[in-house]
C-alpha cells in the first residue's frame, strides 16, 4: 500500500523520521523535516512524499520534488529518495513507488520524470535513460535519468 503523505497529514510526523533515518545525517535532518512539513501547506503539485507498506511496516519511500540539489534546475521534477527495506529488495517494489511518481507528476501536467543516481542498470529497468551528468553544491556529481510520462 502507498501511502500519499500529503492525501495522509496523520502519517507526517513518521514520514519525517523515516526519511530522516534513511537518507539524513546529522547536519541534513531539518532539511526532510522542513519539505515534507511545508510540503502540507502547499497548492503547488510538489513536493510529494509517500511511504510504501506492508501491513503496518514501513518498507520503502521516495519523494516527487522540484530539484534534487543538482545543477540542471531547468528539469523537473525529480524523483528522490527512493528506498526499500533490504529484506524487501528484489521484488520490484521500487516500481510501485516510481509509479505513484509518475502518475502525480502526470496528473500535474509533467511530460517528464528525472532523478540523479550514481546506480547504473536500475533504473533502466523501469524505462529512464540516461542524458548526463549533473553537480551537486557539494562539490560531488551524478548521473541523471529521464523517462517520458505515459499518457493514459
Amino acid at each position: 500500500m502507498i501511502i500519499s503523505v500529503r492525501e495522509n497529514p496523520e502519517y507526517m510526523d513518521t514520514a519525517i523520521k523515516y526519511f530522516q533515518s534513511k537518507w539524513a545525517n546529522e547536519e541534513s535532518l531539518m532539511v526532510y523535516e522542513d519539505c515534507i512539513e511545508n510540503s502540507m501547506r502547499t497548492a503547488s503539485p510538489l513536493p510529494q512524499w509517500y511511504l510504501l507498506c506492508d501491513h503496518e511496516r514501513i518498507i520503502g519511500c521516495a519523494g516527487l520534488i522540484t530539484n534534487d540539489f543538482i545543477s540542471r534546475m531547468d528539469l523537473y521534477p525529480w524523483v528522490c529518495a527512493l528506498y526499500i527495506e533490504e529484506d524487501y529488495r528484489g521484488n520490484h517494489y521500487g516500481a510501485i513507488l516510481l509509479d505513484k511518481a509518475e502518475k502525480d507528476a502526470r496528473d500535474a501536467g509533467f511530460l517528464y520524470l528525472y532523478l540523479c543516481t550514481e546506480l547504473i542498470g536500475f533504473y533502466e529497468q523501469y524505462g529512464f535513460n540516461y542524458i548526463g551528468i549533473g553537480y551537486h553544491p557539494w562539490g560531488e556529481s551524478s548521473r541523471i535519468y529521464s523517462k517520458k510520462i505515459q499518457s493514459i
